[in-house]
């Protein structure tokens, strides 16, 4: 395990960009530190009257609107939250006048007494991330060690409770590229599920992707663990920079040298140092879509690294149907379900939604786009729906994706709403069909965030 210190934040000051949930659980966190706080927003103060009446036992110094060169006098440190980019003007500045510059996880990881299980990727974050939880639970709660906490990118930063931690509990956190951009630390436990083109409207290059999903990796020591995917070529290729034990998933055959798990016929297998094991059958799998059964093999090969037994992993699996907001099924009327995977917010997460039914499919697709490609998108889409219903500024996007495909008997139309996309769905759906939200696009255009887009989804279909 690496050496921890103590964060020792008295009398610093430290200024946060952000006013989310990363930022204003810092800010708690570091007020009650005795640090001088000023966080800022590039919003209206109007928009965070609840969040500063939630704060108010602290002495922050709040900030709104322009971000201007002021915000730095005195600092010693400058927080970034995860929706803002290390390439503003501010950010540059603070870095030419030496100000240290961080994040909440990066703060997390320097002062956590306990070993941190960490996972990335393009796509299955948080199933897995929970999955992971779940076993190490059921672990915890038969060897009586101690707690597992679950946070990061998930939507709960783990800084809030970092004053709870013992040594004998476990921290798992789920790490985008916005967070790991930043840090200079590694978790104990890392894991990279896959890599595929997403977030090019904030980093510069699939290079500068892949860069800074890796660097859950660069700063791992010899006796730290690396757990990657054996089916995704580019976290695959990322076991040359690992330092310590590699441990692997996928459905691919697995090496006699090589420790994790795969598949063999209808059944999870794990190999280990003392063999094979038969875990589970596949069809024990309660999660819907070929997609989640990797997050189950990263999530088995990760439980049994730690010492999960057979037991704990089927217990923390047992009736797992997914998370809200992943092809999560809001509701089934008149033999037409409707689904809400509004976190898949690129083409690629649309498409393994769409993979994941064989009945004929009427999408809502759209939202804003990433600055990814939609082509491959439009071509499964042409194949698996009766109707694409596109919403939002990348409805041009989708109906370009589908160019080749207009003409034909599959309905396509263009919405400016969700609202009005799911409407028309409602209108046209038959018996058998399945109604789909897998926007490929995020929510910026519209809403706050995905879950604000799956919660009005749900709550549309409810009034049906």
């Amino acid at each position: 395990m690496q050496p921890y210190k103590t964060m020792d934040l008295k009398g610093k000051q430290l200024v946060i960009l952000g006013a989310a949930r990363q930022g204003t659980a810092l800010a708690a966190f570091a007020a009650a530190q005795g640090a001088r706080v000023r966080l800022s927003d590039a919003r209206e103060a109007k928009e965070f009257r609840d969040i500063q009446n939630s704060l108010k036992e602290f002495d922050i110094d709040w900030r709104f609107g322009k971000q201007e060169a002021s915000l730095l006098d005195r600092a010693d440190i400058l927080s970034l939250s995860g929706g803002v980019s290390p390439e503003l003007p501010l950010v540059k500045e603070a870095s030419l006048k030496g100000i240290s510059i961080t994040n909440d996880s990066q703060l997390f990881l320097e002062s956590v007494p306990c070993k941190v299980i960490g996972i990335t990727g393009s796509a299955g974050k948080t199933t897995t991330t929970i999955l992971i939880g779940r076993i190490m639970t059921a672990m915890m709660k038969r060897t009586k060690m101690g707690k597992v906490w679950i946070g990061g990118n998930i939507g709960n930063p783990l800084i809030s409770q970092l004053g709870k931690i013992n040594k004998t509990d476990i921290a798992i956190m789920e790490l985008s590229s916005f967070q790991l951009e930043l840090m200079t630390r590694s978790p104990e436990i890392a894991i990279v599920l896959n890599l595929a083109p997403n977030h090019l409207d904030r980093h510069a290059s699939m290079a500068d992707y892949i860069a800074a999903k890796a660097r859950i990796l660069d700063f791992q020591e010899e006796q730290d663990r690396a757990v990657l995917s054996r089916d995704d070529v580019g976290a695959w290729a990322l076991r040359s920079r690992t330092k310590g034990a590699v441990w692997s998933f996928g459905r691919s055959p697995i090496k006699d040298s090589q420790l994790g798990t795969f598949i063999s016929g209808k059944d999870i297998w794990l190999q280990d140092e003392d063999g094979e094991t038969k875990l589970m059958p596949i069809s024990n799998i309660a999660l819907r879509g070929e997609h989640n059964l990797s997050n189950v093999l990263a999530a088995t090969a990760v439980g049994a690294s730690m010492g999960a037994t057979r037991a704990d992993i089927f217990e923390g699996l047992e009736n797992f149907t997914g998370v809200p907001h992943r092809l999560e099924l809001v509701r089934s009327i008149n033999d037409v379900d409707w689904y809400n995977d509004s976190i898949a917010t690129s083409p690629q997460r649309a498409e393994a939604s769409l993979q994941s039914f064989k009945r004929p499919i009427i999408l809502l697709a759209g939202g804003r786009d990433k600055g990814l490609a939609w082509e491959k998108f439009g071509e499964l889409a042409a194949s698996k729906c009766r109707a694409i219903l596109a919403f939002g500024e990348a409805s041009s996007l989708i109906e370009q994706s589908f160019a080749p495909f207009l003409g034909t008997k599959i309905i396509f139309e263009k919405y400016s709403k969700l609202e009005d996309a799911l409407a028309y769905a409602a209108q046209i759906a038959k018996a058998g069909e399945v109604v789909l939200l897998a926007p490929g696009g995020t929510s910026y255009d519209e809403f706050s965030d995905f879950e604000e887009r799956g919660n009005k989804f749900a709550e549309l279909v409810g009034e049906l």
